[in-house]
């Protein structure tokens, strides 16, 4: 038989996520974005639960085709806009949007043959300085792209920054990037899309936020974009992955016994210690914590306890004194919906790591099956 790990993707809870972004933003449109392969979901899997967007956006033109072939007729956009030239005639056949962040897209565009005009997303560096006009450029592009006739309609975009923290939480909140947005983008025509996952969850009551599109990311795969200031059971999110193993062993241990490389795991007292078939290369953070106190989270049977040890490739181990009765084959949760209605947030794992959900989800290894689920399936 197979290794036991496999992870679960519910489809139910990403409509459910979706449905609480549009619930935020009604009187705006919804951008589902699927980049970097749905966020480790798996393109096809994501789409499922995701298809009430309003448009998908994403990085690379061999996702977009795929969207394309499991048969999405909306808009798509293309987040970093065209590579290079060649691109547009992609852009042209499949029915992109995308956007333009640099003169040499505008050059490429004005050199592009095509029937049918484009839609395009004219993006403003309004301080995050990643990709972007700056203000005093931005009249200047837009006049541009308004004057060729490859172009349909130009509509503006920024990216914020800082939309997960204010300045009372250590950061720089959105103020001054909106009032960069508004100065530069002031009486030009076209649609807006400013907000992120933060900064619609966040943000949101301010029209000005909301726009036309918002950009839902991370908070469609049931992940809070400022976790620890607030859990998905705060945002009214839903896990939408779940990676989920087996113990394969388990070892009982006298006081000064130690557990895994390195020997960073020294028992304190009598124990029981189960083998989990996951490792780092299936996508479980090596650097995880797992010494006296710090261990990071897991489930076993649905009962919470704590990883002891360092992280091998193949294998992880866990504490089994708060479930004495697991046993080789009881259910591990590594992160996600575990038995009889317990969960693990993602994010609580990643924060013990030391990194994001977003990490762990795209991190998600290849080898590692993944199927979808709909509700109260497993």
């Amino acid at each position: 038989m197979p290794r036991p790990i496999e992870a679960l993707i519910h489809t139910d809870a990403l409509a459910h996520n979706l449905a609480r972004a549009r619930h935020g933003v009604p009187d705006a449109r919804v951008w589902a974005v699927v980049k970097a392969n749905a966020y480790g979901h798996g393109l096809a899997h994501a789409f499922e639960g995701l298809r009430a967007a309003d448009g998908f956006a994403l990085l690379d033109l061999a996702e977009a085709e795929a969207l394309r072939a499991l048969g999405w007729r909306g808009p798509i956009l293309l987040l970093e806009g065209a590579f290079e030239p060649r691109d547009l005639e992609s852009c042209s056949r499949l029915n992109l949007w995308h956007v333009v962040h640099g003169e040499a897209q505008i050059d490429a565009l004005a050199m592009h043959k095509t029937h049918a005009p484009h839609r395009v997303f004219l993006k403003l560096n309004s301080g995050m300085n990643r990709l972007g006009f700056a203000p005093g450029a931005l009249r200047a592009a837009w006049t541009r792209l308004n004057a060729l006739p490859q172009v349909e309609e130009v509509s503006l975009m920024t990216h914020f920054s800082d939309a997960d923290r204010d300045a009372a939480e250590g950061g720089r909140g959105i103020a001054h990037q909106l009032q960069a947005f508004e100065a530069a983008c002031a009486d030009l025509p076209g649609e807006r899309s400013l907000a992120n996952s933060a900064a619609l969850l966040r943000h949101a009551d301010d029209p000005a936020v909301r726009a036309d599109w918002v950009r839902a990311g991370i908070m469609l795969y049931g992940a809070s974009p400022d976790f620890p200031a607030h859990s998905i059971d705060h945002w009214d999110l839903r896990p939408t992955m779940t990676l989920r193993s087996r113990l394969i062993a388990v070892q009982t241990l006298a006081p000064g016994d130690t557990v895994g490389y390195g020997s960073r795991y020294a028992a304190a007292a009598p124990m029981r210690v189960g083998v989990v078939a996951c490792g780092y290369a299936d996508g479980y953070p090596r650097h995880a914590p797992g010494e006296p106190g710090v261990g990071a989270p897991v489930l076993v049977d649905g009962v919470r306890t704590r990883l002891v040890g360092r992280v091998s490739m193949d294998m992880l181990a866990v504490d089994l004194s708060p479930v004495p009765q697991a046993g080789p084959g009881s259910e591990v949760t590594l992160w996600g919906e575990g038995p009889g209605g317990a969960r693990l947030p993602i994010d609580e794992v990643a924060h013990a790591a030391g990194t994001i959900g977003y990490e762990l989800m795209c991190a998600l290894a290849p080898r590692v099956p993944v199927r979808s689920v709909a509700a109260d399936a497993g």
